[in-house]
């Protein structure tokens, strides 16, 4: 997982409130266990829609995301979290996420940014012409207009994001503790060991 310090740039002004996963990557893309090419599926339906933000040039390659309200809402899927990743966004800013959506999202080094309704209308207006900046670092949101928006994040969440650990790479990080226990505890009870090793 890739550290996250600082997310800005171009977002998408989606806004819409319970935007499930079924929206985000629909149940038709759920053949692969691959995260490779998720991000053609995503909001596959909206993106059905003339004029719809995905496809518009001014937004292409946005890193950001702003939603509506219970954003993830839905099924527990995975692909969502992947989809997201595989075209590009590395943040989504919502009033609020379903609890498992941001358990994924988080996993996956995807910053999840609660903000009040006021704050997302601001954001929404500021991304049609102008990037959003992110700083997880001082959690803050910002805009060129001299718009600053304070969040609140798990400082557990924000340590692992700052530092791009996954599950994974914090077990790596107690490695030389796990085989310092491991190696107290053949000594300690031997016959637990295996004849083989």
């Amino acid at each position: 997982m890739e550290p996250v310090s600082r997310v800005e740039g171009r977002a998408y002004p989606l806004g819409l409130k319970n935007v499930d996963t079924d929206i985000i990557i629909p149940a038709a893309w759920l053949k692969t266990i691959s995260r490779a090419g998720l991000g053609k599926g995503a909001f596959e339906v909206l993106r059905k829609e003339p004029g719809n933000v995905f496809d518009d040039p001014d937004y292409a390659g946005a890193a950001i995301l702003i939603a509506g309200d219970n954003f993830g809402c839905g099924s527990s899927r995975e692909h969502a979290a992947w989809a997201l990743i595989d075209m590009g966004v590395k943040a989504v800013i919502a009033p609020s996420f379903s609890d498992i959506f941001s358990g994924n999202a988080f996993k996956n080094g995807i910053l999840t940014v609660a903000l009040p309704q006021e704050a997302i209308d601001r954001l929404l207006e500021v991304a049609k012409t102008d990037p959003i900046y992110i700083d997880l670092e001082n959690q803050t949101v910002t805009t060129p207009f001299q718009d600053r928006f304070t969040f609140e994040i798990d400082p557990f969440r924000k340590s692992c994001l700052l530092g791009g650990l996954d599950e994974i790479g914090l077990t790596l990080g107690r490695s030389d503790a796990i085989a310092a226990f491991e190696q107290s505890d053949m000594t300690r009870r031997p016959w637990l060991v295996p004849a083989s090793v």
